[in-house]
């Protein structure tokens, strides 16, 4: 299973779409290990005391391709999670600075909880809202709307470079404005559509 995700890819302002859409598209990965499947997530602790959290609406490849077309790309989609994309803040910075790769910074464990998958089919792609709430309060909302690269645009993208398989994971990206420090002992629930599809607590 290959895990991606891409930087950057919300704004607060439809308008700011298509200019925005001229910029370099960034893909990162993570590890299958870092995966944490409705549960709740240990703070690492060990490793960082820098962790930052952004919602992401995740996709799960349903059949193989390579170079998709713009126009076929969305039925390679066939389920739809939420989830949260941690970054070792601390670590990045110092990968950053050494100009190392910077796997560690988003790839240790529990750096991907997400919820259950939800068939594709319940969804309108272009029109989908989704929320993080934290110890109770909002902290992130957005809609699919104010993607700067819908779905479609990601997948062609990607299996450009690389071929993409059943069971692929794809994180499509955090609401512009919102993401900040997670501490132990917060709670956390990720809503799609208004139904809660994700809750846990770093302990």
């Amino acid at each position: 299973m290959k895990i991606l995700g891409i930087g950057s890819n919300y704004v607060t302002d439809i308008k700011d779409i298509e200019d925005k859409k001229k910029g370099k598209k960034f893909i990162f990965s993570k590890p299958e290990s870092s995966l944490a499947v409705n549960c709740d997530v240990a703070y690492p602790s060990a490793i960082t005391n820098q962790l930052i959290y952004e919602v992401e609406l995740v996709v799960k490849i349903g059949k193989e391709g390579k170079n998709i077309t713009k126009e076929d790309a969305n039925s390679y989609i066939s389920e739809i999670a939420v989830g949260i994309d941690y970054t070792a803040t601390d670590i990045l910075k110092d990968a950053r600075e050494s100009k190392y790769p910077w796997e560690f910074a988003k790839g240790f464990d529990g750096a991907a909880p997400i919820s259950s998958f939800k068939p594709v089919s319940n969804y309108n792609l272009g029109n989908i809202d989704f929320d993080l709430k934290i110890n109770g309060e909002e902290k992130q909302k957005s809609n699919t709307a104010f993607m700067i690269n819908d779905f479609a645009d990601i997948i062609v993208f990607i299996s450009k470079y690389m071929t993409l398989q059943p069971g692929d994971l794809i994180f499509t990206g955090t609401p512009a404005l919102g993401k900040g420090e997670i501490f132990k002992g917060d709670q956390l629930q990720c809503s799609v559509n208004g139904e809660l599809l994700l809750d846990f607590k770093m302990i």
